[in-house]
């Protein structure tokens, strides 16, 4: 068996407590497609039984009227799919659900195990037995094998081993668990569906479902959730928090909050530091959108160039940053983004985008930008070069892959062929955020936990 190398980036939520509890877990994940679009999942518990449904693709495409139905209950959790890499195959969708020693669990995960392949060697030694590639389904193995009393303590026995990014929900057939890793590098929001309580990655998921922000899950936190109430505990040892930075400059939709910050404020901000330290002479400025527009309007505030829609996306094609499919990759930009020639044609454009990773997509655009009858075009980005890979459910590949990471600034510019490029700098974005805590080891190499055999096998590449 070929073991995930690397997790994912997902969506997660769950609801305990209402009768529609699968409908509103499927409204929650549409809310959420955009950190998962390979695979997606429901499990439901009508205090008896635990039920699963799950499909490849989209969310509204899986989960038809007939199914939804089948899942009756009051406590449901569901997971949005998107792997950075291994098999797309249905037996790595979520939730997964298992009977074990202590009952029936269900669980979904968002993020990334790193020391995964240790975990999984030392229980395949002792005799397990995996059914997926994916590193969630260690937990449930490590669960299997605590001899503890209860769930909750077998729980907090075995993510007390893991190293890396989890934010997590757990399902039994009378409770629901929420937890996040103590670095807190992924988001989990608690929230109020009027008398009953609902987990997710984000705010959006709950503005869907008419749900009350209440607070985040703290980092190192696991809440678990009963007819009882909610109670809290603290299974690490507490140390400083990293929340990914990632999640401002790229993945989190701009209308969540996360972090205790607003996405779409923390990106304009990043758009106007951009302005401030990259300044260029031109006629418009113009976004890659969507997930450069928030930064465009900041570097257009700041810098008193006119904003255009220069480039259309057309949103019936996927994202190309997490396509699994490198051919799809190098097709999908023509497929994706079209140039407005009426707004381009004899103009300067600052382009603004959230990042580079190969370059090959950015050398496209400004190819596409001057057939298009732009005069200049000038690149800005709203973030640091990334030059060294994500351990912790981001998608950025080996250092090999990276542009940043092999070229200067200046070949980097020569190889897409803009006229000028120029990134937000470290100090600027981290001002942006006021809080140097954040992980931003894709810019500078620095991690906060790695396991030593994971971390020489991919910084060597």
């Amino acid at each position: 068996m070929v073991f995930d190398k690397f997790h994912e980036e997902c969506g997660i939520a769950g609801v305990f407590g209402d009768k529609d509890a699968a409908n509103l877990v499927y409204l929650a994940l549409y809310a959420l497609q955009h950190r998962g679009q390979e695979g997606a999942g429901i499990a439901c518990s009508d205090r008896k039984n635990l039920r699963v449904e799950k499909g490849l693709g989209l969310v509204a495409d899986i989960f038809k009227r007939n199914i939804l139905e089948r899942l009756k209950g009051d406590i449901a959790i569901g997971h949005n799919r998107y792997s950075t890499m291994g098999e797309n195959h249905l037996k790595n969708t979520q939730p997964i659900v298992a009977d074990i020693n202590l009952g029936s669990v269900a669980l979904v995960h968002n993020g990334n195990i790193v020391n995964a392949d240790v975990l999984r060697d030392d229980l395949v030694s002792d005799g397990a037995i995996f059914t997926s590639t994916s590193d969630s389904e260690i937990i449930i193995h490590l669960m299997a094998r605590s001899n503890e009393k209860n769930i909750i303590h077998a729980i907090s026995k075995s993510v007390q081993k893991l190293k890396g990014a989890f934010s997590l929900i757990f399902m039994t057939e009378n409770m629901m668990i929420g937890l996040r890793d103590p670095f807190g590098f992924r988001p989990l929001i608690l929230g109020r569906i009027r008398s009953s309580h609902a987990l997710v990655s984000e705010t959006c998921a709950l503005d869907l479902i008419d749900g009350e922000f209440i607070r985040e899950i703290e980092p190192g936190e696991m809440i678990i959730i009963t007819d009882e109430g909610i109670v809290s505990y603290y299974p690490f040892e507490r140390v400083e928090a990293h929340p990914c930075i990632f999640e401002f400059i790229y993945f989190a939709r701009p209308d969540s909050r996360i972090f205790n910050r607003d996405v779409y404020e923390v990106r304009k901000a990043f758009g106007r530091k951009l302005a401030e330290e990259s300044p260029v002479d031109a006629d418009i400025v113009i976004p890659v959108p969507d997930s450069g527009i928030v930064a465009t309007l900041g570097y257009s505030e700041y810098s008193k160039i006119p904003y255009e829609m220069g480039l259309i996306r057309n949103h019936y094609v996927g994202r190309t940053f997490i396509e699994p499919s490198q051919s799809i990759r190098h097709f999908g930009v023509k497929l994706k983004l079209n140039p407005v020639k009426s707004v381009i044609d004899g103009k300067r454009v600052v382009v603004v985008d959230d990042s580079i990773v190969r370059g090959t997509t950015s050398r496209k655009i400004v190819k596409m930008l001057k057939e298009a009858g732009a005069k200049e075009v000038h690149l800005r980005i709203s973030s640091p070069p990334t030059k060294f890979p994500c351990f912790y459910g981001i998608d950025t590949p080996t250092r090999s892959e990276l542009i940043a990471s092999t070229h200067t600034i200046d070949e980097i510019r020569k190889y897409i062929t803009a006229d000028s490029l120029a990134y937000l700098s470290l100090e600027g974005m981290l001002d942006c955020v006021e809080n140097n805590n954040f992980c931003h080891a894709c810019f500078c190499g620095k991690y906060p936990t790695l396991h030593k055999d994971r971390s020489n096998y991919n910084l060597k590449k």
